[in-house]
């Protein structure tokens, strides 16, 4: 996962970019401001109008503003050009600084070398070290001159305009992205805090497995095993085909989670033994008894986000909810035809027919936790305690990890020279969750690649998630310090870096030199079951944010029963006719949805994009691969429409993969 909570947004994007949307923020549209005005050309009438969308009445009155139109419009193309590079620079710096400042300070309630964390580091993990940068940049009136000048076009005019762009055009259109609103520092501070809040308690949610017992008083996995949810117990899951009675435990717990009713003391807690089936706990001293559920935390942190979302909304009228910013602004890509391009998989056909050879190989009828089966992988025929030996031998501690990024890009087809280049950008910190990518966001820092390694090194399914960050951090590298301009870094929505993030970890195996990936039927079919999973997780993360809007005033047992209903709901339709257990409430399980709100649908976004590069690699060598895989990086930010189109002359779609598997 690519560190994208709030928090990581706040100080990379929302304070500097406001509320992107699919038109200016206008709020009152201050006509008086600008009457009687010619305009020399459209960008000028259209910066005028919208910096007079958002000048108030402490920046001056109407002979002010006409004023400083006269003073700060950039008329000449060499004005215009040294304007963009100013605020380009600019925009680097502040970004950056803030970023490094923010890392330094996030370090002990995120990385395991950092020392135990104090009250007071807990407390400055919410501290967001932009919250006033973007009242700064009003009240100096830079916004204004970056208004005035580089004015904002929407998704459709990008869409449609932006066929004919040059690359300068395109980096002058996100430089018109970065003011389209006036979220003060309070709002953006309140933002931060929470989401700070929601991603340490998910950090620290840990099922101490030793700790199980079935009703029999069983204990079914090995001593030391701690889990953190919902991906350590996912991964552990996945691993024990071979034995289903702990999937079925795995399965217990995940839903005594989603429904609130774990027992408050078996969380994080290894001195007490957990009854899962029953819910009872088993003190010290022998005594068993139902114990207090945890409270409603888990929805208590969603809805705090939720109310310093809406906070937000009075400041973006044209975009007046989390959930339009989210998809029209960041992601690019409107709700309704995310969830169009979902359905219409996970409705698909194809769905039955695949499970259906699944359960075949199992030799069984599929429950609800198939919805996790792995064995189409590459891997599923291998010892995962022999790769895992292999992996502790080779990547003992993070720095073995880091000193050997460089080999394994070569591995993958880059030029020695290159590799080792991508690579010096690259440094790796041991994690105390589950590991993340934190981006570099100016050329004076590196991308960082977070993990999580046991004393006696790194097992394989802690490899698999370091790989899979890896990804992440190539792409931030060559979307940063390859790009043509600042202002188009980066990549289309978080998506197209998950996207990254997958083709890489589909080569794990290839990194421990077993042999080239190819698209073959199991990895077909892999990539499909992947997609059918995530995309119904995805679709429980949407309809929630929908019900927040509509029950506004909801309290958080509100929500947990709305939630349960929802993930009920969409596993009736979608799931419980191949997976069965009608009601079951498996979906909502992710821990995103408490601290990465709506983070979810860029993962199968991910996939669909990941599945059409896929395709265009299928006939590459390995050097053909790594180049063009870093052609596809160095497109920058375009739309996702624009950067499909330039990448594959193709458009987001599921028909491919739905035609592949149609075929097999």
């Amino acid at each position: 996962m690519k560190l994208t909570n709030y928090l990581a947004a706040l100080v990379a994007a929302i304070c500097m970019t406001g509320c992107n949307g699919h038109k200016a923020d206008t709020g009152s549209s201050n006509e008086s401001l600008y009457a009687g005005m010619t305009f020399a050309d459209e960008r000028m009438e259209r910066g005028v109008k919208q910096a007079a969308a958002l000048w108030r009445e402490e920046d001056g009155d109407a002979e002010t503003f006409q004023t400083f139109v006269r003073t700060h419009y950039a008329a000449t193309e060499e004005e215009r050009t040294a304007l963009f590079e100013s605020l380009s620079r600019m925009m680097e710096r502040l970004n950056e600084s803030a970023d490094m400042l923010t890392v330094e300070l996030l370090k002990p309630t995120q990385l395991t070398n950092a020392g135990d964390p104090t009250e007071v580091d807990w407390i400055m993990s919410g501290y967001n070290a932009q919250a006033h940068v973007t009242d700064d940049l009003f009240r100096n009136k830079v916004a204004f001159i970056t208004i005035l000048n580089f004015p904002f076009y929407s998704l459709e005019e990008k869409n449609t305009l932006g066929a004919r762009w040059s690359r300068r055009e395109w980096a002058e259109s996100r430089l018109g992205d970065v003011f389209t609103s006036r979220i003060p520092a309070q709002q953006q501070a309140q933002m931060a805090e929470v989401c700070a809040a929601a991603e340490n308690y998910i950090a620290d949610y840990n099922i101490c497995m030793d700790r199980l017992r079935t009703e029999d008083g069983r204990q079914l996995f090995p001593d030391g095993m701690t889990l953190l949810s919902h991906w350590n117990l996912r991964d552990e899951l996945k691993v024990d085909y071979d034995a289903q009675e702990k999937q079925e435990m795995i399965y217990t717990v995940m839903q005594r989670i989603v429904r609130q009713e774990i027992p408050q003391e078996v969380i994080n807690n290894d001195q007490v033994l957990w009854y899962p089936y029953s819910n009872a706990v088993e003190k010290k001293d022998g005594t068993k008894s139902p114990s207090e559920r945890e409270a409603d935390v888990r929805y208590q942190k969603i809805l705090d986000i939720f109310h310093a979302t809406q906070e937000m909304d009075a400041f973006c009228p044209n975009m007046p909810t989390g959930i339009i910013r989210n998809f029209e602004g960041d992601i690019e890509i409107p709700a309704a035809q995310v969830e169009a391009l979902f359905t219409e998989l996970i409705g698909s056909e194809q769905v039955v027919t695949v499970a259906a050879e699944i359960a075949s190989r199992l030799g069984r009828d599929l429950r609800p936790y198939d919805i996790w089966y792995d064995g189409f992988k590459a891997r599923s025929g291998m010892n995962e305690d022999a790769l895992s030996a292999q992996t502790r031998q080779r990547f003992p501690t993070p720095i073995a990890y880091e000193k050997q990024i460089a080999s394994m890009l070569t591995t993958l087809g880059f030029q020695k020279e290159n590799a080792e280049d991508i690579a010096r950008h690259i440094v790796v910190e041991p994690a105390r969750g589950s590991g993340h990518a934190w981006p570099c966001v100016g050329r004076n820092e590196p991308a960082r690649l977070r993990t999580r390694i046991a004393p006696e090194g790194m097992d394989y399914k802690g490899y698999n998630i370091a790989v899979h960050e890896m990804g992440h951090n190539v792409e931030e590298v060559i979307s940063l310090y390859r790009m043509d301009h600042y202002m188009l870094r980066g990549i289309p929505n978080t998506g197209f870096t998950e996207t990254s993030a997958f083709l890489f970890q589909a080569r794990d195996l290839q990194l421990l030199g077993y042999g080239k990936q190819a698209m073959t039927r199991e990895s077909v079919l892999d990539a499909f079951w992947g997609m059918y999973e995530i995309m119904g997780v995805s679709l429980v993360d949407m309809r929630m944010w929908q019900w927040l809007y509509a029950h506004p005033d909801a309290n958080a047992a509100e929500l947990r029963e709305a939630v349960l209903t929802i993930a009920a709901d969409v596993w009736n339709q979608y799931y419980a006719p191949i997976l069965g257990e009608p009601g079951c409430v498996l979906l909502a399980i992710y821990s995103h949805m408490i601290n990465s709100p709506m983070y979810l649908p860029n993962y199968p976004i991910g996939h669909i994009v990941q599945f059409q590069l896929e395709e265009a690699l299928a006939d590459k060598t390995q050097s053909e691969w790594a180049t063009e895989y870093e052609r596809w990086y160095r497109l920058g930010r375009l739309t996702p429409s624009q950067w499909i189109h330039q990448a594959v002359n193709g458009e987001l779609s599921v028909q491919p993969i739905l035609r592949k598997v149609a075929s097999l």
